[in-house]
């Protein structure tokens, strides 16, 4: 059952992305990064498996497996974010992309279904990570893995509350960018092992980062305020500079305990 609070978040997130889909496929950001090839190589993939790519968006990790794979399925919560999926698949000539529409928390899946999760950039939009790290596990065959790319937060509670209010004001959408103390102890909740595999940081250019998710100018104005004012530590922790900011991302991979 979906509370309140939790439907009316991802009802922003429907909302949100469904507007700005397209803009995703074209974005530097995500059509390109380090982590990409890294998520792959960490996978050690024997050309059989099946892969689930979960809060797929427009479907550059998906389409970066799909070589390596049998079969990949792109599960969005928005459908204009799967009709992009389909038109870089076609565009990349990639024949086992399917796409559905679903929700990370509760997926549309038998259990054992799949022999990998990934997930990149998507889960600081997910109300309760815990559920969701829970239907991975349920999903995978024995002996699968987890792979996941995204933001990390800070340790220090003064940069980290920089650094949420920041993607908040500038996507509504955003839950929380999780320190990885806080990952670990999810991982191990779900009875994942964990590995970080690779740290990275992502450069964001402010006009550009603001203008794919159409921020208003008044929450603009209100990033640029906080740019202002950041302590040193914020200003070194997140390289604010007169263009923009970077944050700090990590690979990480789970294989599933006790299976």
């Amino acid at each position: 059952m979906i509370s309140k609070g939790e439907g009316d978040l991802k009802t922003a997130v429907q909302q949100q992305f469904g507007r700005v889909a397209a803009k995703y496929l074209t974005s530097a950001v995500h059509a390109q990064g380090e982590d990409l090839p890294v998520m792959v190589e960490a996978a050690n993939m024997r050309g059989d498996e099946r892969v689930l790519d979960a809060g797929c968006g427009a479907g550059h990790a998906a389409s970066t497996f799909a070589p390596h794979a049998a079969s990949v399925v792109a599960l969005d919560f928005t459908e204009s974010m799967l009709q992009q999926v389909e038109l870089l698949a076609e565009a990349r000539g990639l024949g086992n992309i399917a796409t559905r529409l679903g929700d990370v928390e509760s997926l549309p899946f038998d259990d054992s279904t799949f022999d990998l999760v990934i997930s990149r950039y998507s889960a600081h939009h997910w109300p309760d990570p815990a559920q969701a790290l829970n239907e991975f596990r349920r999903v995978l065959r024995r002996g699968g893995q987890f792979i996941l790319s995204d933001v990390i937060g800070f340790d220090d509670p003064v940069c980290d509350t920089y650094l949420n209010a920041i993607e908040i004001l500038r996507d509504s959408s955003h839950v929380r960018d999780f320190t990885l103390k806080e990952w670990r102890n999810l991982f191990s909740t779900a009875q994942f092992s964990l590995e970080v595999v690779f740290t990275y940081r992502i450069y964001l250019e402010f006009e550009e980062w603001t203008r794919r998710m159409e921020t208003s100018e008044v929450n603009r104005a209100a990033i640029r305020s906080l740019y202002a004012v950041a302590p040193s530590e914020v200003r070194e922790a997140l390289q604010i500079d007169g263009v923009g900011h970077s944050f700090l991302a990590v690979v990480l991979r789970g294989a599933t305990i006790n299976r």
